[in-house]
């Protein structure tokens, strides 16, 4: 894998402002790491709450020991925590729902699928029906000004039990909250274990119930973590997923079923999972056949955006126009979205891979 930019067989230069224009999908992007920095500092000081550091550096993640060694993923989820806790108000939720999806849009992407993890919402665990009507009406909104669709994935803590587990899926069956069209596991993997087993009869039920299923796996853990999100759970899609490149039988096994892996390899280095852009697998694993998207993970801590992201995987791995549409149009099939929404965005892709 080369380790340094290499030329283009064009003549140019792959650059933000044409990645911006293709139409595509993102599949792994938390709600939880998409505050804007004046939205974080207005609600601080609506809660009255301290900043974590010095606002100039809120969104360097050393601020909040999560990189250069200095901590890990358990103390970026911490912060994580932080700032959701900050939003008291059904006003505050649909707000950042609108930004987020205006934010999706400003990247050109078509269409998320949105994580969100409600046991970072400190202030909503009593009143989780009103958060996901907060959230849908303000995503309503931003569809009607003409931004983004954006779907919820409702994701479980890998430390909540099956009981818990079994719950949120009855509500979900029963509520059938808008926008929410998968359920979906993240958390760190290294301090909760192997767990998969845990949520089987929860994913079951599922996907008895018509909801999507995708799971964080092999990042923290090993490809075994991988391995039990697809015989356990039933995932149909893998969230980071990396760690399958350490599998041979893995590698095959992802090949020949195209569950597609939504890597974010910008969070993989700064977490420390690899030493360098050039050390990251993604493009070991597409060559090795297996479906992946490139996608953001946390954005805004993690001081990014989409085509940011694809920029630089473009430059490390001297991957020409022809991949990174390769890349859009894997993103488009890998996402949740109705077919309808699909074949537009996909209309699309031609005529906007042109544009210069």
């Amino acid at each position: 894998m080369p380790t340094a930019p290499t030329a283009l067989s064009t003549g140019h230069r792959i650059d933000e402002t044409w990645i911006r224009r293709l139409p595509k999908a993102e599949t792994h992007v938390h709600l939880e790491g998409n505050f804007e920095l004046i939205d974080l500092l207005d609600l601080a000081k609506a809660a009255g709450e301290p900043l974590p550091g010095p606002a100039a550096t809120l969104f360097d993640v050393t601020t909040h020991d999560a990189s250069d060694g200095t901590g890990d993923l358990a103390d970026f989820l911490r912060f994580l925590d932080w700032e959701c806790g900050l939003i008291r108000t059904p006003e505050q939720a649909a707000r950042h729902a609108y930004t987020f999806a205006a934010r999706q849009t400003a990247s050109g992407v078509g269409y998320t699928d949105a994580i969100i993890n409600p046991t970072h919402w400190a202030a909503w665990s009593e009143r989780l029906p009103a958060l996901f009507d907060a959230l849908a009406s303000g995503l309503d909104e931003a569809e009607q000004d003409g931004l983004a669709e954006v779907r919820l994935c409702y994701s479980l803590l890998r430390q909540q039990s099956a009981g818990e587990a079994r719950e949120v899926v009855e509500w979900l069956t029963a509520a059938r909250p808008r926008r929410v069209v998968a359920l979906s596991i993240d958390g760190d993997e290294r301090s909760a274990g192997r767990v998969s087993g845990r949520f089987a009869e929860a994913f079951t039920a599922a996907k008895d119930a018509g909801f999507r299923r995708t799971v964080h796996a092999g990042e923290s853990s090993g490809p075994e973590g991988v391995w039990d999100a697809m015989q356990l759970l039933h995932a149909e899609r893998i969230d980071h997923g990396v760690r399958a490149a350490e599998d041979p039988e893995l590698l095959r096994y992802l090949a020949d079923t195209q569950i597609p892996l939504g890597v974010c390899p910008r969070s993989n280095v700064v977490l420390g999972l690899y030493e360098d852009w050039s050390d990251h697998p993604l493009v070991a694993l597409r060559d090795a056949g297996v479906n992946v998207t490139i996608n953001t993970d946390d954005p805004a801590p993690l001081g990014t955006t989409l085509e940011a992201d694809w920029a630089v995987c473009a430059e490390t791995f001297g991957l020409t126009e022809d991949d990174l549409i390769g890349f859009a149009r894997a993103s488009i099939a890998a996402s949740f979205a109705d077919d309808a929404t699909k074949r537009a965005l996909e209309a699309a892709l031609p005529s906007a891979a042109r544009s210069r």
